[in-house]
Order: structure tokens, then sequence, then C-alpha cells
């Protein structure tokens, strides 16, 4: 994949920043997802004069990558910013299996665990959720009950309604 370019990908790539194990991220989130795969990756350069780029040497300066089929970049930029709650990737589930597989390689943050919502070991957000999240929650007793969930339980909700 060439920088900027992607064939009929779409217009808007989600960009994360890693302080300084983008790489590490991206082999373990292509072994995650299907469809999957890690494209252009450039490097920070071996010799700098520039002293805040020296600890960044031989660390990724940009990436593109794909997880299951939408584009993504990735930089190694230092400990300047980090994630937040504030931005999550939604991963919409087919069964109870696939969100048990998908909450199994992605929650690493038991604390932050709420309502489908979880933390990978990179610090990233997610939601673990049924793809037929609306008709599970139709009535009260089905939102409340969500609520007090950490990883959906599809047949605990399904029985409420």
């Amino acid at each position: 994949m060439a920088i900027g370019t992607g064939g009929a990908a779409a217009r808007i790539m989600p960009y994360l920043w890693f302080t300084d194990n983008a790489r590490e991220a991206l082999e373990y989130y292509t072994s995650v997802f299907p469809n999957s795969s890690i494209g252009e990756v450039q490097y920070y350069p071996e010799a700098t004069s520039e002293e805040h780029l020296r600890d960044m040497q031989g660390k990724i300066l940009h990436a593109e990558f794909v997880l299951d089929g939408q584009r993504f970049g990735a930089i190694d930029g230092g400990p300047a910013f980090t994630f937040t709650e504030a931005v999550s990737f939604v991963v919409w589930c087919a069964d109870q299996a696939e969100i048990d597989r998908y909450w199994s390689a992605l929650s690493h943050v038991p604390e932050s665990e709420a309502c489908g919502w979880c933390k990978d070991r990179f610090g990233l957000s997610w939601q673990i959720l049924p793809a037929d999240l609306g008709s599970l929650m139709r009535i009260p007793a089905q939102q409340s009950a969500l609520m007090r969930m950490k990883k959906i339980d599809i047949a605990e909700l399904a029985g409420l309604g």
C-alpha cells in the first residue's frame, strides 16, 4: 500500500499513535482479525542529528495495515499522547462464540471492562458487541442487564426479552 492510496479504500483512515511498540501492535492485531495484513512500513532513520529523534531510531515512522478489511495507519510517536476511552473501535460479532473469541484476544485490563467495552494490552479500547444488539436492547430489563455486564452475554439478554 502506498501512502494515501489503496484503490477502493475509504477516504477516512484511523491513525494510531503508539509510544514505541507499533510493530508489536500491528503484528498482534493482524493475528487477531481475519482478512488482515501489514502493508507499507517506514522507519525513523538510524542516524540523525535531531536530538528528539535519537530514541526513535529504528521505530515506525509510518505504517499502514488492514484489520478485517479496514485500513489503519500507525506511528511510534513517543510518550506525548496515549489512548483514552474517548475513542474505541466496535467489533460487530455474529454470535456468542465470536464475542468470546475477540474478548479473550483483546481484553487485558479487567478494571476497564464494562457493557461490552474492553481495553487491550496497548491501551486501545474496543467494543465487542453482538451484531443484533438493537434487538437485545428493546426493554428496560435488557438495558439494565447490559449495564451490569462486562462481556456481553447474548443468551441472558435474549432471555429477558
